[in-house]
């Protein structure tokens, strides 16, 4: 269920008559409708290559091509079959070196972590082939960050990222996520409906599976999570939108896309992707970059523009959680197995949504305090008890309570406690 950002060639798209037709557009292609039956994940590990200690040196793009052979994507191989691994899943390549799966859409969490372990363990054995190694870490303390993948996008994003601060080239290339994509729901009243509670529910769980306190280059301070920190430090126009005000997401959401500036412009052929700057896409649709751009925009270079926006919740024909930190080792099952037990049926969407409410603006106190913070513990805890009850199988029940009880206990998942090393609060 991934959103990626496939090259259409230039005048492959229909053409956009009007802002409104452009609205309707996104909000038709970023939010399919019907009964919520399906969940999906996106893995992704740091890369190191050579030696025995993590993560070691970047490995370069050939081997890493060469090790994936028939499943390397077509973005860093043209001539590849980009074949998805046995259990479903692609592969992709982040700017870093960064490996993520991006598995197929699956009824059940169950049979998706299952699918998703046998993928990962082909993966690594492939790059084990030529000495690259997968990291489970959701930010690269160890290492400056530096870009294995050179293409147009990339440095595009660089450029337009470097003008606002050092947290761009951090995320891009020093940071790794779990994301978890379901169904956006029904209709427009369980779209809302499921909007909210994804939004409400981030600060608590984004505090829940916040582990990366380190991140190589980042300006000094103590973060729970300092992959979170580098997205909500990013581009605000394009990282916060204010969906707390939305009564529709669809048609907030439509909008709010368009008001975004371009990070990018495709051309043909390797030249400079730069935008104009400050731009944005109703910019380009109403003529004002007739003079720049010397085109107005289609429907391939919307669809384009729609994977440039960073949101914690995307909206991609299903709804992507983008907040949740790359889990240590095994762990990855676990916010999978909450988020389909959490969405399992309105009656717990709508719990969960009450029960997140106390904290569910509080996305900065969460990145910085995590579980250290009294009242976001307490919701983290609430929420996965709530999972732990609608969980589907026992297993999950298992991995939710134990996750709970860690929370309690206000131990990360890589066992540290919320304000470092010593034991946890009440041991």
């Amino acid at each position: 269920m991934a959103m990626t950002a496939v090259r259409a060639p230039i005048g492959a798209g229909a053409e956009l008559s009007s802002r409104a037709a452009a609205e309707a557009y996104v909000g038709g292609v970023c939010f399919k409708q019907g009964p919520p039956a399906l969940i999906g994940a996106e893995l992704e590990w740091l890369t190191g290559q050579g030696g025995s200690s993590a993560p070691g040196a970047r490995p370069e793009l050939p081997p890493l091509v060469d090790a994936l052979g028939p499943y390397a994507p077509r973005s860093v191989a043209p001539e590849s079959p980009a074949l998805p691994l046995p259990g479903g899943s692609r592969v992709t390549l982040e700017p870093g070196g960064q490996i993520e799966l991006s598995s197929a859409p699956f009824g059940a969490a169950a049979e998706l972590c299952e699918r998703l372990r046998a993928d990962k363990h082909l993966l690594e054995k492939l790059l084990l082939t030529r000495s690259i190694r997968l990291v489970s870490a959701a930010a690269d303390a160890a290492r400056s960050p530096a870009r294995v993948l050179q293409l147009p996008r990339y440095q595009a994003m660089e450029r337009c990222f470097d003008g606002i601060g050092p947290f761009g080239r951090l995320m891009m290339c020093n940071t790794a996520a779990t994301q978890v994509s379901l169904d956006a729901g029904a209709d427009r009243a369980e779209v809302s409906a499921r909007w909210t509670a994804l939004y409400s529910m981030g600060p608590a769980l984004v505090a829940a599976f916040a582990c990366s306190p380190d991140l190589h280059g980042a300006p000094a301070g103590a973060w729970a999570s300092q992959r979170m920190r580098a997205w909500l430090r990013l581009d605000h126009s394009r990282t916060r939108p204010s969906v707390r005000q939305w009564s529709d997401p669809v048609a907030e959401y439509s909008r709010w896309v368009l008001d975004v500036p371009l990070l990018c412009v495709r051309t043909d052929g390797p030249g400079d992707w730069a935008a104009p700057p400050g731009a944005t896409f109703a910019d380009w649709l109403c003529g004002a970059l007739d003079d720049e751009i010397g085109r107005r925009p289609e429907t391939a270079d919307l669809d384009y523009h729609l994977s440039t926006m960073f949101p914690p919740v995307r909206a991609a024909g299903h709804l992507e959680v983008r907040y949740l930190d790359a889990q240590p080792e095994k762990t990855w099952s676990v916010p999978i197995h909450a988020l389909e037990a959490l969405m399992s049926a309105p009656a717990v969407v709508a719990e969960a949504t009450e029960v997140a409410a106390p904290v569910a603006d509080q996305w900065l106190e969460a990145a910085r305090c995590g579980l250290a913070d009294p009242q976001i513990r307490s919701v983290a805890v609430d929420l996965l008890r709530l999972a732990a009850a609608h969980a589907v199988t026992p297993e999950a029940a298992a991995e939710l309570h134990e996750a709970a009880q860690r929370c309690r206990s206000g131990r990360t998942p890589t066992g540290r406690t919320a304000d470092g090393d010593g034991p946890a609060a009440g041991q």
